[in-house]
Formats: C-alpha cells, sequence, structure tokens
C-alpha cells in the first residue's frame, strides 16, 4: 500500500471536520465517518486519534443508556471546533 502524504493527510482530517460539523449534535461512529469519507476504517480511527490529540474532535464513551462501549467508538466535534466552525458560516 502507499503512503499518504502529510498535506493530504490533512486535508482528509478537515473532511472528518465537515462531517462532523453537518452531523452535529449527533456523534457517529467511526464505521459511519469512514463510509462518509470512503476511506478505511483503521485509518479514520487513526486520524480521528491524531484530532483527539488536537482537542478538536470528542470520543464518545457512552452509549444513550448510559453504559460504556466495549469496542465501538462515537465521535463529535469539541464545542471550542464547532463555535468556530459555525463562526465561519
Amino acid at each position: 500500500m502507499s503512503e499518504i502524504s502529510k498535506q493530504k493527510q490533512e486535508k482528509i482530517k478537515e473532511e472528518i471536520l465537515s462531517v462532523l460539523y453537518e452531523n452535529t449534535p449527533k456523534a457517529l461512529h467511526t464505521s459511519k465517518i469512514s463510509g462518509l469519507i470512503i476511506r478505511d476504517e483503521e485509518f479514520t480511527l487513526k486520524l480521528l486519534e491524531e484530532l483527539e490529540k488536537q482537542n478538536l474532535v470528542v470520543k464518545v464513551n457512552k452509549n444513550t443508556l448510559g453504559m460504556n462501549y466495549l469496542a465501538r467508538k462515537r465521535w463529535k466535534l469539541s464545542k471550542e471546533v464547532y463555535d468556530a466552525y459555525k463562526g465561519l458560516v
């Protein structure tokens, strides 16, 4: 498999943020995000974890009943990023 440049990874991260903004306030599972941006689920998870370290996205660990997820992960924009996006639109 070919290596994806840092510049292209940044573009894909921007696309992930855009997808999350369009679906706010709903948190999306990694598999749904990867399907929407047409990327591999593991690659998408890696980028989401990088975005989490940059405090751009937040991982949702509990389902609607308040129980912790065992294997799945849901993601949403952090409040600061949502407000920044909202200010641009």
